[in-house]
């Protein structure tokens, strides 16, 4: 049990939960399909924040064509890229279910306004930024390496 722990520790990411239930978020999701991988923007209302540890998972509710579409992200998962908040949601509860149940104006959510709401937006952006930037390093140190490989290889 605890060497499970232990491996769930490890998988954890640091700031990848960068938002609440009732922001409207940009999930930046990488599909694969056959050889070509692509990232996908979902853009939606966070109706639940779910489980605890590595099996973390969130619901973003939107309106596609007219039809509620949910769909549920782990937080700890690969091929999720980047979640980006638009907006700051003014809410009151965990879970954000009864919104299924609306229409129209009465299914949006109150934007939180306010110096709290700028403070809550730069932190997350802010977060984003560093975790991009720490991507593109990581990135770049791996193409230098494979660049000395192969020029090491070529002098042989």
């Amino acid at each position: 049990m605890d060497l499970i722990k232990t491996i769930e520790e490890q998988q954890k990411k640091e700031g990848s939960l960068n938002f609440s239930v009732g922001d409207t978020v940009k999930v930046h999701f990488e599909i694969i399909e056959g050889k070509t991988k692509r990232i996908q923007i979902y853009e939606g209302v966070v109706i639940a924040i779910k489980n605890t540890g590595v099996r973390k998972t969130f619901t973003v509710r939107k309106i596609s064509y007219g039809v509620g579409v949910e769909r549920v992200f782990p937080v700890y998962s690969p091929r999720v890229v980047r979640v980006e908040v638009v907006r700051v949601g003014k809410v009151r509860r965990s879970k954000l279910y009864y919104i299924r149940d609306k229409v129209g104006k009465g299914a949006k959510v109150k934007e939180l306004i306010g110096a709290q709401a700028t403070a809550y937006l730069e932190r997350s952006r802010a977060a984003s930024q560093a975790k991009i930037a720490a991507e593109q390093a990581l990135k770049a140190e791996v193409k230098a390496e494979e660049a000395a490989e192969h020029n090491g290889a070529e002098a042989k």
